[in-house]
């Protein structure tokens, strides 16, 4: 089986810096009003009209575009138990019609074989691929499609899991008996005859809740099978000669007079992985990108062996989306579902520190796009609205407990695949859903988000990270206790409000591009290089900004209007191997008020620092330096040296 993309190393923004001796200074400036570098001018007022953390509600999508949208059967949500063979119409089972986009590209016939094209250069670029990957394939993906084709899919899947794999294996007691390709294979049809007990694995283990989450979400109505019947599309073997079947697979193949119960539309192995994928990430959703990972790797293997072309595949993601979904969201599914996650929690050493590296990622999320949708030429529409299905919030539940339904809502919406690729624009909106990119937070703040982590809660409530480049018009208000990492090249318009804990900027562009204010909490600077807030900053008495000066030539904060400065400033100088003494630790155009204390870490030569507000920026100088240089400690930038300028009385050691 193959390996899910190996975790990269991680950011844990939630420890706290070790404080050192150092100086706090505030400076009295005695000079005119009008020549104060605190004096609040035209552009101030344009700059503070719009508050952190609110965008123009004028641009804001309305919310009724989160509103449910019914299909020909109803809602997935509603009506999954008619997935059986009582309902054989995509009017009345919903594992039908949710792939009813089909009927635009192929009509089913009344046998296996006499179907009618209707959209020929879709059919042939979907066959085309599978005979270009048949006739390419390597001795090693042979072998893999084998073992994919012949192991039982949830077993497979334990793959995604990562590093907590093998204690999975171990808590549950999963066996497998396909391991490698055996040497009369081309005589013999291996089937996978699991553990000791003859299952995957075993229910009543350790880590059974887990195992019965998986089973439920692959139950009696998870079947593809109906689905297959209806549509009755070939598999690629049949469609052309010109695919080629892994060798050791040709021995299982269902003979051409059974050939109508053997249809390729959808494939039943891509369902059963993306079902067990889903159901393990409910109980351990911080391996939900790995999962989806695996199954994507699973799914393309189906057209590597020469059994499914990308619709079949596209077609079983799509139908395993729509019947996780709604068997998630199903209230007599959620005690089951909470103890899955309970006990994954305990049992599994569960790591929640999250990737942030949003360059790795861009490449993973292009990587799955690609396997799931098998860069099919788009047969439909581009930049229609999404739809995002009713109950379609209960895939994202386990992985962010912190944000309500209404919000995961949004996050579907505003991570959603463009329309008029082929199949997915299904009416509910099943298609169009991207796991992947929801799984790493917004794509877009339509709206103005609010949300409030509760580091006490553990897990992702503790720490967070969101990785997708967002836009849009709204802001982000966050609060609580927790740590939030923004990774992303963001562009939203409605500025970032810190109420509480941590907002950790991951990127230099991350905080977007409207005004920044750190209320209570802290701003923390995490992304290598110069942090750049595009409208003022507003830091209050209770607000913590925690710096890393990563060189001696540019600031770590770049402000784009005027800043307000007060409660504390952190800056770690580890990066630096002289001293930051003249050092510019933030860029500004205009500033007011005064940090209350300077606390500063990592100093190379062990000195003593205080700050230094210039006209451009807030510099730090070394204690000793003064008087010894002629542009050294002027407050405000007004050439009044430090020396002139009274203190609080009594410094503060912090």
């Amino acid at each position: 089986m193959v390996n899910a993309t190996p975790r990269r190393p991680r950011l844990d923004r939630r420890a706290g810096t070790t404080a050192v001796a150092c100086a706090m200074v505030t400076a009295l400036v005695l000079a005119p009003a009008t020549a104060q570098a605190g004096t609040t001018t035209t552009a101030d007022r344009s700059d503070s009209a719009r508050q952190a953390g609110s965008g123009d509600p004028r641009a804001f999508t309305p919310a009724s575009a989160i509103e449910p949208q019914r299909g020909a059967y109803g809602t997935f949500a509603d009506t999954y138990r008619q997935n059986t063979n009582a309902y054989t119409t995509a009017d009345t089972n919903p594992a039908i019609g949710v792939l009813a986009p089909m009927l635009e590209y192929f009509t089913p016939g009344a046998s296996w074989n006499d179907g009618t094209v209707l959209d020929a250069q879709l059919h042939a670029e979907n066959i085309g691929v599978v005979e270009r990957l048949t006739q390419n394939r390597t001795d090693a993906e042979s072998a893999e499609a084998w073992i994919d084709d012949r192991r039982h899919q949830s077993y497979s899947m334990i793959a995604g899991l990562g590093e907590d794999a093998a204690a999975f294996t171990s808590l549950t007691g999963a066996g497998t008996t396909i391991t490698e390709v055996p040497a009369d294979a081309l005589e013999v049809a291996y089937s996978d005859a699991g553990n000791a007990n003859g299952v995957w694995a075993d229910a009543d283990s350790a880590l059974g809740s887990a195992v019965r989450l998986v089973d439920t979400l692959r139950g009696q109505y998870a079947s593809s099978n109906n689905a297959k019947m209806f549509y009755q599309y070939m598999r690629p073997f049949r469609w052309s000669d010109d695919v080629s079947v892994v060798p050791e697979l040709v021995v299982r193949l269902v003979p051409e007079e059974n050939a109508i119960t053997d249809g390729g539309f959808p494939s039943g192995h891509t369902n059963a992985a993306f079902l067990a994928g889903l159901g393990l990430a409910s109980s351990a959703p911080e391996h939900y990108d790995e999962l989806l990972m695996t199954a994507a790797e699973l799914g393309r293997s189906r057209m590597v062996a020469g059994m499914h072309s990308p619709l079949d595949v596209i077609g079983g993601r799509i139908l395993a989306t729509g019947l996780a979904g709604a068997t998630l969201e199903d209230s007599a599914n959620a005690p089951l579902i909470a103890q899955a996650r309970t006990d994954a929690q305990s049992l599994l050493a569960l790591d929640t520190m999250s990737d942030a590296d949003r360059d790795a990622y861009q490449a993973d999320l292009a990587r799955y796009r690609e396997l799931t949708t098998a860069g099919l030429t788009p047969v439909g529409a581009t930049g229609e609205p999404a739809h995002v299905p009713a109950g379609a919030e209960s895939l994202l539940r386990s992985r962010f407990p912190y944000l309500s339904d209404e919000q995961l809502r949004w996050v579907l919406y505003s991570t959603a695949l463009d329309s008029g690729l082929p199949l997915t624009d299904d009416a509910e909106g099943w298609g169009r859903i991207d796991l992947y990119s929801a799984v790493h937070g917004y794509g877009t703040l339509d709206r103005d988000v609010d949300v409030t982590m509760d580091a006490a809660a553990g897990g992702f409530s503790a720490g967070d990270v969101w990785l997708n480049d967002i836009d849009g018009a709204g802001g982000l208000t966050k609060g609580g206790s927790g740590a939030l990492t923004l990774a992303g090249d963001n562009s939203f318009e409605g500025g970032v409000l810190v109420a509480g804990g941590d907002v950790v900027a991951g990127h230099p562009d991350s905080l977007g591009t409207g005004p920044v204010e750190v209320r209570s909490g802290d701003l923390v600077d995490g992304a290598g290089e110069t942090v750049h807030i595009g409208a003022a900053y507003s830091q209050r008495r209770d607000g913590t900004l925690r710096l890393t000066q990563e060189s001696g030539t540019a600031p770590a904060l770049s402000v784009g209007g005027a800043a307000h400065y007060a409660g504390t400033l952190e800056v770690d100088l580890s990066s630096l191997a002289a001293s930051a003494d003249g050092v510019r630790v933030i860029a500004h155009d205009r500033s007011s008020g005064r940090f209350s204390a300077l606390v500063v870490t990592g100093a190379a030569d062990s000195a003593a620092y205080e700050l230094d507000y210039r006209k451009d920026g807030v510099y730090l100088v070394a204690e000793q330096s003064h008087g010894s240089r002629p542009d050294a400690g002027t407050a405000s930038g007004l050439d009044l040296p430090l020396s002139l300028a009274p203190a609080r009385p009594g410094r503060a050691i912090v």
